[in-house]
């Protein structure tokens, strides 16, 4: 979940889809949040390296809170 600055959600959510392959889903959202962000990833380090090197990054983001949800494949 993510809070962008005002007005700033569509192109964070373009630069989200671009720069992380391991993106599933990300849209605008109406709410306590202005988006949406669902990535797979194969372990906690590659969730951390997405998290903290490429979305905390982006200038526009203010605020995120992660979920995570666990699956067997």
């Amino acid at each position: 979940m993510v809070n962008t600055k005002p007005g700033r959600s569509e192109e964070v959510v373009k630069r989200i889809k671009k720069r992380v392959k391991e993106v599933v889903q990300a849209d605008s959202i109406y709410g306590r949040f202005d988006a949406i962000v669902i990535i797979e990833a194969p372990n906690l380090e590659s969730i951390n390296e997405i998290l903290y090197k490429v979305v905390e990054k982006d200038p526009d983001i203010i605020h995120t809170e992660t979920f995570l949800t666990l699956s067997e494949k």
